[in-house]
């Protein structure tokens, strides 16, 4: 386990704190709508952190050409339809470009600077100049107001139990996922950023913001600089 990530509950757990048989039971938030609003249909996508396929399988649906990379073999696994590849998303390198590169789960806030820095990176290098690099990051307030939970029904309840700064601008954060037969929780660090912050985070790999594609600010899209 990395440190400063940890994950409990039945099943593999993943270096970040990542539950197996948790994400194989969340279902699709509307990602794949987005991106479908965002990209031209029948688009090569290439996935970053995939886990156990959760929105890949979507994306399948809609008719994208999905490569989905994870550095975990159990999330892999779990995985149907799309070309996989086992890898970190910093240390990817598949010597290919894609019409979008997408990277989800607010993995753009991960509380390694390098690491961050190193994702950022390897979506630059495998965009088409022509592409563009979907990025979900945190929403406003995310630290605010805890604990607190949302129910998504006939699902599990989610409680955000806490929000500790750690020092050099990172937080511990740990949420508990609440099923009828089943609890569990994650633990993982992440790095706020400020609207500034986040773009320059971009410019540093080569990319810069072409729009804003949520009200809530939470999805962008990013094109070569």
């Amino acid at each position: 386990m990395r440190a400063g990530y940890e994950g409990t509950g039945p099943g593999a757990i993943t270096p970040d704190g990542c539950a197996v048989e948790l994400y194989s039971r969340m279902p699709e938030e509307g990602e794949s709508e987005i991106v479908a609003g965002a990209v031209p249909a029948g688009a090569t996508l290439l996935e970053l952190g995939c886990g156990v396929g959760r929105v890949t399988h979507p994306l399948i649906e809609r008719g994208f050409k999905v490569t989905a990379v994870d550095e975990s073999p159990e999330m892999l696994e779990r995985v149907r339809g799309a070309r996989t590849v086992r890898s970190t998303i910093e240390g990817l390198d598949l010597g290919e470009t894609f019409d979008v590169v997408m990277l989800a789960s607010i993995l753009v806030h991960t509380g390694d600077a390098a690491v961050r820095r190193g994702m950022l990176d390897a979506c630059r290098r495998h965009v088409a100049e022509n592409g563009c690099v979907l990025i979900q990051r945190e929403g406003e307030g995310a630290h605010d107001n805890l604990p607190r939970e949302v129910t998504i029904p006939d699902t599990c309840t989610i409680r955000k139990l806490h929000s500790e700064p750690v020092g050099d601008g990172v937080r511990s954060v740990k949420v508990e996922y609440e099923f009828p037969d089943a609890v569990w929780t994650q633990t993982y660090r992440v790095r706020p950023l400020t609207e500034s912050e986040f773009e320059q985070a971009l410019a540093e790999a080569g990319l810069r913001i072409d729009r804003v594609l949520t009200d809530d600010g939470r999805w962008v899209r990013a094109v070569p600089a």
